[in-house]
């Protein structure tokens, strides 16, 4: 059974990121974590040390939320009625990313889906900041979706890579099991920065294709340009679905959060966005 973590606010974002979810997993039994978080607003330094002000303040934020996520499940069970779907529902005093990472832990999680945006997002902002940090942290493939996006099955499959990753089988599962279910294509994608694949390079390429040989792939080689620039024209040549990354420190998917610029030459996800964490043997 796949386990699978649904963060949320209640926000309208935030359920359209569960709809996706349980959209893409139909066919799949699947146990799904509702998980939100709470802080309350007057929260200081005495609500640790049982101030009589404050006794009982998390209980009653407890029950408050656990009143809503019961609610969330029950509207969930009306609109799709989906016997092979199974829902936990996950209160917590703690922030969203630690709260999200020590259940990605504790439960074993295959992955973690969730909007790009709370219910205070602002939409100029590339993707939202507790978004940033979990795909950041977390130790399994997370998949962020706009809140603007429809549901599509993920016919078409766009993976931007500069095949510095020793690829591993375990590492990309998630994305074959999707790709195989969904009868998808990976449209693989290396843009050239002006000189030939070097010698390992051309090893980790091999593997890849090893590793997606069941299911439908290209390889593409582009002309040296900004990668953003060959993601967005990509896209524009052929309606892509999903997009896939594979968070490495040394490549374009790190200096997408650190590089202001980036925000300004025009990389806004529109289709939903899966990061994929490194593999521990390619950690450095």
């Amino acid at each position: 059974m796949k386990r699978i973590i649904l963060p949320t606010d209640f926000s309208d974002n935030a359920y359209n990121a569960i709809q996706y979810a349980l959209k893409l997993f139909k066919e799949k039994e699947c146990a799904f974590y509702l998980l939100h978080t709470y802080t309350p607003a007057i929260y200081h330094s005495e609500y640790m040390l049982h101030s009589p002000g404050q006794i009982g303040l998390g209980d009653l934020y407890q029950t408050d939320t656990m009143v809503q996520l019961e609610e969330l499940k029950d509207r969930i069970h009306r609109e799709f009625k989906n016997p092979k779907h199974t829902f936990f529902l996950h209160s917590a005093f703690n922030t969203l990313v630690d709260e999200i990472l020590d259940t990605i832990e504790n439960e074993k999680a295959d992955l973690v889906i969730m909007g790009t945006q709370g219910a205070t997002g602002a939409k100029e902002i590339l993707i939202g900041t507790n978004s940033v940090h979990v795909i950041k942290k977390a130790t399994c493939p997370v998949i962020l979706v706009p809140s603007s996006f429809e549901y599509e099955k993920p016919k078409e499959i766009l993976f931007p890579t500069d095949y510095e990753v020793d690829y591993q089988q375990e590492h990309l599962q998630e994305l074959v099991a999707i790709a195989r279910e969904h009868m998808s294509r990976i449209e693989v994608l290396h843009v050239s920065q002006g000189l030939d694949l070097n010698e390992e390079q051309l090893t980790h390429k091999k593997k890849l294709d090893t590793i997606l040989a069941d299911v439908a792939h290209l390889f593409h080689d582009l002309p040296q340009q900004q990668i953003i620039t060959a993601i967005n024209n990509f896209q524009l040549k052929m309606r892509k679905n999903l997009l896939v990354m594979i968070q490495n420190k040394h490549t374009f998917l790190e200096r997408l959060f650190i590089e202001p610029i980036i925000k300004k030459i025009g990389f806004h996800v529109t289709i939903p966005f899966m990061v994929i964490p490194p593999y521990k043997k390619n950690e450095k």
